[in-house]
Parts: C-alpha cells; sequence; structure tokens
C-alpha cells in the first residue's frame, strides 16, 4: 500500500490484504479480476465495518449521555454515522485518492462521491477490526467521533428528527406521517408555533418553536421518544 496512505492511518497493519481488499471497489474487481491478488472487494468489510461503528457510537453516547432519552441517543447516533459525515472523515484521510475503481467510472467526481467514499471509511474500519482488534478500531474512529459531537452541541450540525421519524414509522407501519399546525402565539415580531406529527389520525407528539421548522424537528423528536418508549399504540 501507499506510505503516504499508511503513514495517515497510522496502524501498521499484520495482514495488508485486509487494507487493500478495504480500497476494491466492486467495478474494479468486475473489470481487473487478475489485479486484485484474488482478494474480494470491500462490501463484506464495508458491512462490518458498519457494525462496528454503530456499536462503538452507541456505547460510547451510551456512556457520556447517561440522563438521554433512548430517542436523543439515537437521533445523536444517526448524525454521527450518516453517509454524508462519514464522507467528511473519509476526505480527512484523502481516502478517496486510494480507491481502485474501474475505468469507466473512474474520475474525480466519482472519486468524491459521498457513498462511494463513507463505505470506503466502513470497509477500512472493518479491516482495522480484524487485523488489529476492537480496542484499536475505537481508537482509529473516536478523533472523528468526538470532533463531529462538538460541532452537533455547538449547534453547528443539525439532527434532522423529522427524517428519522420517517424512516423509523415507516419500517414499523408502513405508513409516513403527517404533521398540522396546531396553535401560534405571540407578536408578530415573536411568534411560537406548535405543530402535532400525526400517524393514523392519532397524535404521536407535539413541539413548540420560533418557526414551523423547528417546531416540526421538536414534534418529531417527541415522537421518537414515543416510539422509543414503547407508548405507541400503532400496530
Amino acid at each position: 500500500m501507499d506510505e503516504h496512505l499508511l503513514q495517515t492511518i497510522g496502524i501498521v497493519f499484520q495482514d495488508e490484504l485486509l487494507l487493500k481488499s478495504a480500497f476494491i471497489h466492486r467495478s474494479y474487481l468486475h473489470e481487473h479480476p487478475e489485479r486484485t491478488e484474488g482478494l474480494p472487494s470491500n462490501e463484506r468489510l464495508e458491512f462490518l465495518g458498519d457494525s462496528v461503528l454503530n456499536f462503538l457510537t452507541a456505547s460510547w453516547l451510551y456512556e457520556r449521555f447517561p440522563a438521554q432519552t433512548e430517542g436523543k441517543l439515537t437521533a445523536l447516533r444517526a448524525a454521527l454515522v450518516k453517509t454524508t459525515t462519514l464522507a467528511r472523515f473519509a476526505r480527512e484521510l484523502r481516502l478517496g485518492n486510494y480507491v481502485r475503481i474501474s475505468r469507466g467510472e473512474d474520475s474525480p467526481a466519482a472519486r468524491d462521491r459521498p457513498p462511494l467514499l463513507a463505505d470506503v471509511f466502513e470497509a477500512l474500519l472493518g479491516a482495522i477490526y480484524l487485523d488489529q482488534g476492537l480496542d484499536t478500531a475505537r481508537s482509529f474512529v473516536m478523533p472523528f467521533l468526538e470532533r463531529e459531537l462538538e460541532r452537533i452541541l455547538a449547534g453547528q450540525v443539525d439532527i434532522d428528527y423529522r427524517t428519522r421519524l420517517q424512516e423509523e414509522v415507516q419500517a414499523l407501519y408502513g405508513i409516513t406521517p403527517t404533521y398540522s399546525l396546531v396553535d401560534v402565539t405571540g407578536p408578530d415580531h415573536c411568534r411560537e408555533f406548535t405543530i402535532q406529527v400525526m400517524l393514523s389520525g392519532d397524535c404521536l407528539g407535539q413541539g413548540n418553536g420560533r418557526s414551523k421548522q423547528q417546531a416540526a424537528q421538536n414534534a418529531a423528536r417527541a415522537a421518537l421518544e414515543v416510539l422509543h418508549n414503547g407508548s405507541s399504540e400503532h400496530a
């Protein structure tokens, strides 16, 4: 592997084939199977790295915020490990420069696509876990997560509770929640909006905010807490 990459990662692999496999895109494997030393694409390592990342993130947040609800922890984890966030981590390491992709797909734009970068970051984490164990994987990923959490807590990153709620409700019930404006109070220059999120005609959560968007996000956050606490009667 490239010496600059090894220096950037800061880990000496016992099995360099694991590291090489983390950077083999399936398109390259299909185009040049003879050049991959019999290695698979990085899809299996990406699958493993995704699970390792979610476990490390969840366990860290559980210890870091002992008083937070499951809904809040779930939203934080989603913000920390979403595709665009992982792609930014990968860019910090310049991982896109080292991906082996097919000639037909290769371009600067392709190497900077968030899904590709996020997958490579997770594949690399999976390779580190297999080669060095959980402690080394934790040491590798924690600086990224800690910096990102600081940005979130400083208000530089918005947690999209509405998207999270929609994903979970659709997965559980196959329907989409709706939002209703139920009240507006205060003078024109200082309005406060109250919005309810509805599911099959029932109120799942309610939120207030200085804008409709903020109120809807707070309503979605309240609804997520209802779902995670098992208080919903929908089946």
